[in-house]
């Protein structure tokens, strides 16, 4: 099982940090990321609860369902399609907190790479991969 868990604390207000973590179609503006596409729009916001998005980034494509958006605080997510590999992706969620003229962000994704005895080891790889990707995105909003 991997366990993603990534905390940082970005200065910009959290209107605009989240607008950045939830405008799916320009997630290709972030490093490492090739491209982004919003296939579903959602139920009441464009990238919204129900939207569904693809990301690639190489040979990796994730497709990913908004589960529960609450603007600006939460967006929740499941991986429900990836190639190369199937994932079991239990939870994924993004959530922001007010400080002061900050906003902290808290980004949480665990699951499983379902692959008969190299899964277990491509779970660590993921872990570690996704860690510095996730880490990666936060910063670039923070260059903004």
């Amino acid at each position: 099982m991997f366990h993603i868990h990534v905390e940082r604390t970005i200065e910009k207000d959290i209107d605009t940090v989240f607008e950045a973590l939830s405008d799916h179609a320009s997630y290709d503006q972030f490093p490492g990321v090739d491209r982004s596409v919003l296939v579903e729009q959602g139920q009441e916001d464009k990238n919204g609860k129900g939207a569904l998005r693809i990301i690639g980034a190489g040979a990796l494509e994730l497709h990913e369902r908004i589960t529960d958006f609450k603007r600006p605080e939460k967006m929740h997510y499941r991986i429900e399609k990836s190639r190369p590999f199937p994932v079991d992706h239990r939870r994924g969620e993004i959530t922001l907190h007010r400080v002061g003229n900050a906003t902290r962000v808290i980004w949480i994704s665990t699951g499983h790479i379902k692959l008969p005895l190299a899964g277990h080891l491509l779970d660590k790889v993921a872990q570690k991969q996704f860690s510095r990707a996730f880490d990666s995105v936060l910063k670039a909003i923070a260059r903004r």
